[in-house]
């Protein structure tokens, strides 16, 4: 994911706050209840979004990657009428394998430390 500044990052910013809210409090598909987006990251002519996302539970990321590749339609008229613009920007879903890959970094740091301490 690229950070910088200007329109699109904002954007991206925005989006991710509304669907944060949206599959919170809109979304009943039981499959993307545990998700978390990390990033959105804007194409610069506003045409396509790519929402990375993560699960708490590695095993049912299949199953929320259907369930948001299902509602991806109605998350997108849902943001059109949240957020004002031109066109509205499809939205395509990635799973984020940073933080399961942090984690898992993580613990082999921890492991090694108790081994030599």
């Amino acid at each position: 994911m690229k950070k910088g500044q200007g329109r699109p990052q904002k954007l991206g910013d925005l989006i991710q706050r509304e669907l944060s809210e949206l599959v919170a409090r809109e979304l009943r598909d039981p499959r993307v209840g545990m998700i978390t987006f990390t990033g959105v990251d804007v194409s610069p002519d506003f045409s396509h979004a790519k929402v990375f996302y993560t699960t708490l539970d590695p095993a049912h990321v299949e199953d929320a990657a259907a369930g948001l590749k299902r509602a991806a339609g109605f998350l997108r008229s849902q943001l059109a009428r949240r957020i004002k613009l031109y066109t509205t920007p499809e939205l395509r879903f990635a799973y984020d394998e940073s933080v399961e890959r942090g984690d898992r970094l993580s613990r082999l740091i921890d492991s090694a430390t108790k081994k030599n301490g």
